[in-house]
């Protein structure tokens, strides 16, 4: 049965509500359509793997460009402003149009990035084309959760959103090492290239697999002011802005320690990246697993052991041995954030999960946008380090405030 069919049924909005009872007829009535989930998981992996790539990147980019390592950083800060503000205006801007139709303008953006990456020139334009992809990043991720509600059954909606969240994992694996192999064998745009390639199968897959979807939540900003009048949606984007800073202080600039600190070969660096990266794909359902009993614990189980793994690089990044450990379980961690946050914030606002979803993406961005610069800052002043102090205390404050105010099971 398709989208329109079940929303015709007079129980519609309860089977689009995760934290809603559904009776056996609600579910059996309405078709899950996995095919346009695993389009939607494609989608995340084209955008990740672009989001990801200046990280195994850094080096060879600051050089060819003829820039600090700081501000090439800065092409992870372009995309994370441009993403919160994507984030908050692409819902209420494209309230009236064809949920589809947005879906496939956004991966049409994501195309356009990476060719544009791949033939940057100068530090300008790297920076418009990463602007490009916050567009398409923030857009995209501020619709996710509501999308897996529309394709699914809501007693399904958790499976849908790891199967999603599933393209976060994959390209933790394959963005950070491959992007530094190719980068090492035939130069750092390649690996754009080859994410221009994957953009484009992702729009293919997602012409044919999802159907049309009528607007139905019609976000606004006073929709968004209204949501933070709730505890539970303040404190979740709270916590995003200081957990999720500190990982990309850490993560961003995550090379030059390598390099400076650890003193390891390019090889080397391509080895511990696809470590952070495997750890970041069994991260994701080990995560999904503890969010699926209470999502506080999630999220306090990554940031508590991120915080750990920061302070340890801090004052024992010599050691190679140490620092692989490190990097690999920091990707395993990590991948206790996404279904973390978006279990949080679908169950603190069901009734409007894409407004919802706006804010958390750009608490996210923003958190990104923070730890990039304030990283960088440190990167320039400090040395390497830098990134791994900024990560200690960030993410312990954040775990803390979790700690004491994140949502607690129900029988509690």
């Amino acid at each position: 049965m398709n989208e329109a069919t079940c929303a015709a049924c007079p129980n519609y909005q309860d089977a689009a509500s995760p934290t809603a009872p559904l009776s056996t007829e609600i579910v059996k009535s309405c078709d899950a359509n996995w095919a346009g989930i695993a389009s939607l998981a494609l989608g995340v992996f084209g955008l990740v793997t672009a989001e990801f790539l200046p990280a195994s990147l850094l080096t060879a980019m600051s050089i060819d460009l003829g820039i600090s390592d700081g501000a090439a950083g800065q092409a992870v800060t372009a995309t994370a402003i441009v993403g919160a503000v994507a984030a908050l205006t692409i819902p209420v801007l494209t309230r009236n149009f064809d949920r589809k139709r947005v879906v496939l303008m956004l991966t049409l953006l994501l195309v356009l990035s990476n060719v544009l990456a791949a033939t940057a020139n100068s530090l300008s334009v790297l920076l418009a084309s990463r602007a490009l992809l916050g567009i398409a990043l923030g857009g995209f991720w501020s619709m996710a959760g509501a999308l897996a509600m529309r394709l699914v059954p809501g007693s399904l909606f958790a499976r849908a959103m790891s199967i999603i969240l599933t393209g976060v994992s994959v390209a933790t694996v394959c963005a950070a090492p491959i992007g530094a192999y190719m980068g090492d064998l035939w130069g750092w745009r390649s690996a754009f290239i080859a994410a221009g390639v994957v953009s484009i199968i992702t729009l293919i897959a997602q012409l044919f697999t999802i159907p049309a979807l009528p607007p139905k939540d019609h976000a606004s900003l006073k929709v968004m002011f209204e949501l933070l009048g709730r505890t539970n949606v303040r404190v979740a984007l709270l916590v995003v802005l200081l957990v999720i800073s500190g990982h990309f202080a850490g993560f961003t600039y995550i090379r030059p320690l390598m390099e400076q600190i650890t003193q390891l070969s390019g090889s080397t660096i391509s080895a511990a990246l696809l470590g952070y990266g495997i750890g970041g794909f069994f991260g994701n359902f080990a995560g999904a697993f503890i969010a699926e009993r209470n999502e506080r614990d999630a999220i306090v189980f990554g940031g508590a052991l991120i915080a750990a793994l920061a302070a340890t690089l801090w004052v024992a990044g010599t050691s190679a041995i140490v620092t692989a450990v490190a990097i690999a379980s920091w990707g395993f961690a990590f991948g206790a954030f996404p279904v973390g946050f978006q279990t949080w914030i679908v169950r603190a606002a069901p009734d409007q999960a894409e407004a919802a979803g706006g804010l958390l993406v750009a608490a996210f961005q923003t958190a990104i946008a923070s730890g990039a610069i304030g990283g960088g800052i440190l990167v320039d002043h400090i040395g390497a380090l830098g990134g791994p102090i900024f990560a200690t205390v960030a993410l312990t404050l954040g775990t803390l405030l979790t700690l004491r105010y994140g949502p607690r099971p129900a029988h509690v």
